[in-house]
C-alpha cells in the first residue's frame, strides 16, 4: 500500500530522452564496479549495492532523461556524477544513520572533501569508493571548467556532503524542522544546486560571472531545486519516512506543522511545487531578459544563459520522468507520457477557447497563477486582531532615547523628508506630526541598548532612511507604475556610496541626501573591504524595492518562498546583519557567517521581525496602500484560507521561528564552536551577536505596540484609502491575460 495518493503534478515542459542511454547504461555499471562501490559492506552484513540493485535503479535512465541532447562521452560523465552521489547518500546512511555515529559521520566527511582539490593540490589516497569516486570525477571535470564555476561547484558539493549532518542530528534528536527551515535546509543537504552545477557542464555554457551572483540567477537555481526536491519528497515519502525513519521530508513537515492527513499534505507539497515552478518561468521571462541586457551580456554568453535555463527545464521534466518510473521510489499510477503533463490541449480554432480542454495538472497551475494576480486592492479589511506573541527575551533601552529623539527630527528635517514630492499629490511622503508618531529612535533605543549617543543618532538615522525610501518608491513609482524611473534612482544611490569617500554627485531630494550623510558617517571607520561589503549590501536592500514594484506592475501576489527571501531584504534586516557582523570582521575569521548555524540563527530572527511588521502593517498596506506585499495575504492566497486563518498560521510560524532560534542558541551554537575550534575571543562576539538579536526580535516587536504608524486612527488621519485618478489596473505578465482590475470599483473579470 502506498501512503498516499500521489497528486497530479503540474510540468510544463515535455520529457526527452538522449540517443546514447544503452551505451552510457553499460558504462555507469563498468565505472561503479570499478570504483568498488559494488562491493561496499555495510555494517551489519551485507552490501550497500549489487549489480542487480544498481541496475534496477537505473542512474543512466535518470540522466538520459535529465539531459537529453548532449553527447555520448558527456552522459557518460554526468552520469558517472550521479552513482556517485547516490552511492554516498546510501553508504552515509547505512554506516551512520542508522547507528546515530556523529562522529564517525563528521570524521568520514571530513575526509571526503579533501578530494575536492584546488589547482595544484594532490588528493591522498581514497579509502572508501565513494572517495575513489570523487577523485576520479574531480580530476575528469574540473579542469575544464572556469575558476568561477569550480567555487560554485565546490560550495554545492560541500553543501551536499556535510550539511547531512543536520539530517543525522534531526534524527537523533527526534526533531522535525519548521517549513521554512526545511525549504532552506534542503537546498543545502538535497543536490538540486549541485545538479544546477552539472547542468553547465552538460550544455557546454557556464553562467558569466558577471551575473552569476544576481538575483534572477539566484532565483532560477532556488526554484530549480526546491521543485525537484519537493517532487522528489513525493515519491520518497514512503522510503525514507516509513521504511528507513528519516523526518526529513516536505511531506511529514507540513504533516507535522498544519496539523493535517498525510494525503493533505502530500497535496500542499505540490501546490508548493507548482508554485515554485510558476516562479521559475516567472523569472526566466520576465527579469532574466532585463538583466541580460542591463549588464550588456556578449551575445554568445546570452546564448549561454538561454541553453542553461533550458536545461534546467529539461531537468525538471526528465528528473519527473524518472522518478515515475524507477524501483527507488513509490510511483504507482504515476508514469507519464513524454508530452509534458502540463501542456495544454484540446480542441482549438475560432470559437473554442473559452472550452478548451485542459490537463488537471494545467487547470490546477492556471487556477493559482490566476489566483495571484486577481487580487483586489483597496479592499476594506478593517483591524486585524492579533495574536499572542511568542517572546521569551527582555526589552532594555538606552539612555539617551531622549536626546535620539530630538536629534532624529532635526535630521529628517535636514534630509527633506517632510518636503513636498514631485508625484504625490498630497505633498509630501512624511509630515513632521507623522515622524513624530512613528518614533524611531524609541526602536533603535532598543534594539541598540547600549549604544553610544552617536551610535543611537546613526542607528535611528538608518531606521529612518530605509522606512523613508520603502514608502517613497511604490507611492512615487508604484502609482503610476513607472519601473523605469525606478530603476534610474536606484541606479544613481550607488554613487553616493563612494568607496574611496570621495566626491559624489549633487544630491537629488531626500534619498540621496540621506544615503550621501549615512555612507560617510557608517564607512570611514571601516576597511575598504568592509566598505565594499557593506555597500553591497545597501544596494540589495534597495533593489529589493525594484523587486516589489515589478510585482505591483504585473499585480502579482508573490510566491510564498520567494517573498519571505525577499521580505529580508526589504525590511532592511539583511543590511543590518551585514552591518553587524563587519564590526567585528577583525576578530571572526572569513566564512563564518556561512555557517549553516549562523545562517539559520540570523534569519530564523528576521522572519520573526518581518512576520511582525507584516501583522501590524496589514491594514495599513492591504487596505490604504494597494499593496500584494504581506505575509498574511500571500498565506491567504496561496492556501486559500481568510484572513484570521492566515493571521494564525503566521503566528504559528514565528513561533516555530522562535523555537529554532532558541534551540540554536542553546545547542547548535556551542556544538559549532567546538567542531570548529574556534577561540574565547571569536566565541564571545558570537554569544554577543545572539544577544543583540535577542534584543533585536524584542525591541522590534515592542516598536509595533506602542508605535502609532499602524493604529486605524492614525491612518485615517494621514489619508483615507485611495486609489489614484484615472487608475486601471491591466495586469501585465505571465498569465495575466485573463484578469482586468480596474478602480475604483476594484472589480475583478476573469474573461
Amino acid at each position: 500500500m502506498q501512503a498516499f495518493t500521489l497528486p497530479d503534478f503540474y510540468m510544463p515542459y515535455p520529457a526527452r530522452i538522449n540517443p546514447h542511454l544503452e551505451r552510457t547504461r553499460e558504462h555507469s555499471a563498468a565505472w561503479a564496479d570499478r570504483m568498488g562501490m559494488l562491493e561496499a559492506a555495510k555494517p551489519g552484513g551485507g552490501v550497500v549495492w549489487d549489480t542487480a540493485a544498481l541496475a534496477k535503479m537505473d542512474y543512466a535512465l535518470m540522466c538520459a532523461y535529465t539531459h537529453p541532447d548532449c553527447d555520448g562521452p558527456m552522459l557518460d560523465l554526468i552520469t558517472d556524477w550521479y552513482v556517485w552521489v547516490f552511492f554516498f547518500d546510501d553508504h552515509f546512511l547505512e554506516e551512520f544513520k542508522y547507528s546515530r555515529d556523529l562522529s564517525g559521520a563528521k570524521a568520514y566527511l571530513d575526509h571526503l572533501e579533501l578530494f575536492m582539490t584546488e589547482p595544484g593540490e594532490i588528493p591522498p589516497e581514497p579509502t572508501n569508493p565513494a572517495e575513489e569516486g570523487l577523485k576520479d570525477l574531480w580530476e575528469r571535470t574540473v579542469p575544464a571548467m572556469s575558476d568561477g564555476w569550480r567555487k560554485r561547484f565546490v560550495t554545492s558539493t560541500h553543501n551536499l556532503m556535510v550539511e547531512s549532518m543536520w539530517e543525522l542530528d534531526n534524527i537523533s534528536r527526534g526533531r522535525i524542522a519548521n517549513p521554512i527551515e526545511y525549504l532552506q535546509m534542503r537546498r543545502r543537504v538535497g543536490g538540486a544546486p549541485w545538479s544546477a552545477n552539472l547542468v553547465e557542464v552538460a550544455v557546454g555554457a557556464e553562467i558569466p560571472d558577471s551575473i552569476a551572483g544576481t538575483r534572477p540567477m539566484e532565483v532560477l537555481s532556488d526554484t530549480f531545486s526546491d521543485a525537484v526536491h519537493l517532487r522528489n519528497d513525493l515519491f520518497s515519502y514512503q522510503r525514507e519516512v516509513q521504511e528507513e525513519g528519516e523526518n526529513s521530508n516536505a511531506v511529514l513537515v507540513f504533516e507535522t506543522f498544519l496539523g493535517t492527513s498525510t494525503q493533505e499534505a502530500a497535496e500542499l507539497v505540490n501546490e508548493m511545487l507548482t508554485s515554485r515552478l510558476l516562479q521559475f518561468e516567472n523569472t526566466a521571462l520576465t527579469e532574466v531578459p532585463g538583466l541580460l541586457a542591463e549588464n550588456a551580456v556578449p551575445p554568445h554568453e546570452q546564448l549561454g544563459v538561454g541553453a542553461y535555463v533550458k536545461g534546467l527545464q529539461d531537468w525538471q521534466a526528465g528528473g519527473h520522468e524518472w522518478h515515475a518510473r524507477s524501483s527507488r521510489y513509490m510511483n504507482d499510477g504515476a508514469a507519464t507520457e513524454n508530452t509534458g503533463t502540463g501542456h495544454l490541449g484540446g480542441p482549438s480554432g475560432l470559437g473554442t477557447s473559452a472550452t478548451r480542454f485542459l490537463p488537471t495538472p494545467a487547470k490546477l497551475a492556471l487556477r493559482q497563477q490566476t489566483r495571484q494576480h486577481a487580487h483586489v486592492p483597496f479592499q476594506p479589511v478593517g483591524h486585524l486582531e492579533l495574536p499572542a506573541f511568542s517572546m521569551p527575551f527582555p526589552i532594555r533601552t538606552s539612555p539617551h532615547i531622549d536626546a535620539a529623539r530630538k536629534y532624529a527630527v532635526g535630521w529628517a528635517r535636514e534630509m527633506g523628508m517632510f518636503d513636498s514630492v514631485p508625484g504625490v499629490e498630497r505633498g509630501g511622503v512624511w509630515d513632521e506630526r507623522r515622524f513624530l508618531g512613528f518614533d524611531l529612535a524609541h526602536c533603535a533605543a532598543m534594539i541598540h541598548a547600549d549604544a553610544s549617543p552617536e551610535q543611537l543618532n546613526l542607528s535611528s538615522d538608518w531606521l529612518a532612511w530605509g522606512t523613508y525610501g520603502d514608502d517613497y518608491f511604490p507611492l512615487v513609482f508604484g502609482a503610476r507604475r513607472d519601473l523605469a524611473a525606478a530603476k534610474i534612482c536606484n541606479e544613481r544611490l550607488s554613487e553616493f556610496m563612494p568607496l574611496d569617500l570621495g566626491v559624489t554627485p549633487v544630491p537629488i531630494g531626500p534619498i540621496e541626501r540621506g544615503l550621501r550623510d549615512l555612507w560617510q558617517r557608517t564607512a570611514a571607520p571601516m576597511s575598504m573591504d568592509s566598505r565594499r561589503q557593506f555597500r553591497k549590501a545597501v544596494e540589495d536592500m534597495t533593489a529589493s524595492w525594484l523587486w516589489e514594484l515589478l510585482n505591483q506592475v504585473q499585480h502579482r501576489v508573490p510566491d510564498p518562498v520567494d517573498y519571505i527571501e525577499m521580505r529580508r531584504k526589504t525590511f532592511g534586516s539583511d543590511m543590518t546583519m551585514s552591518l553587524a557582523r563587519l564590526s567585528h570582521s577583525d576578530v571572526v575569521p572569513p566564512g563564518i557567517y556561512q555557517n549553516r548555524v549562523l545562517h539559520e540563527l540570523d534569519t530564523a530572527a528576521q522572519d520573526y521581525a518581518c512576520f511582525t511588521n507584516d501583522l501590524f502593517s496589514y491594514q495599513k498596506e492591504i487596505e490604504y496602500e494597494g499593496e500584494v506585499h504581506n505575509i498574511v495575504l500571500v498565506v491567504e492566497n496561496f492556501l486559500e484560507v481568510d484572513r484570521t486563518k492566515a493571521r494564525d498560521i503566521v503566528a504559528a510560524l514565528m513561533t516555530a521561528r522562535m523555537e529554532e532560534f532558541e534551540h540554536i542558541v542553546a545547542t547548535d551554537l556551542p556544538a559549532m564552536f567546538d567542531d570548529l575550534g574556534l577561540d574565547d575571543d571569536v566565541r564571545a562576539v558570537l554569544t554577543r551577536h545572539a544577544e543583540d538579536l535577542k534584543e533585536w526580535m524584542s525591541g522590534i516587536l515592542e516598536w509595533h505596540r506602542k508605535c502609532v504608524r499602524y493604529t486605524e486612527a492614525e491612518l485615517k488621519r494621514s489619508r483615507e484609502p485611495e486609489v489614484p485618478a484615472g487608475f486601471s489596473f491591466l495586469p501585465a505578465g505571465l498569465g495575466t491575460s485573463a484578469v482586468r482590475i480596474t478602480a475604483p470599483t476594484g472589480k475583478v473579470s476573469v474573461r
